[in-house]
């Protein structure tokens, strides 16, 4: 399933106009990111946690020459499937 495929669902289930329910799906979406930047962590219930989760500087190789390399340190987003969702996957 794609964004408009989630759209699609989103207005026929919840009995709202596509571009209603466009609006709601982009909410939710930047309100996660903006949470993100702010190292918050986003729960949803029975669904998952977003969370950022900060990289170390580490030391690592070029494959092609071999010659030592720096990997500068980052922040990497993270998604951990809630209970509910995993029990509903198996």
């Amino acid at each position: 399933m794609n964004k408009s495929e989630l759209i699609d669902k989103l207005s026929v289930e919840a009995n709202i106009t596509k571009t209603k329910a466009s609006e709601v799906i982009e909410s939710v979406i930047n309100s996660i990111i903006d949470a993100a930047k702010k190292d918050d962590k986003v729960t949803l219930t029975g669904f998952g946690s977003f969370v950022v989760s900060k990289r170390k500087e580490r030391e690592g190789r070029n494959p092609q020459t071999g010659a030592k390399i720096t990997i500068p340190a980052s922040s990497v987003p993270r998604f951990t499937p809630g209970k509910a969702f995993k029990d509903a996957v198996k």
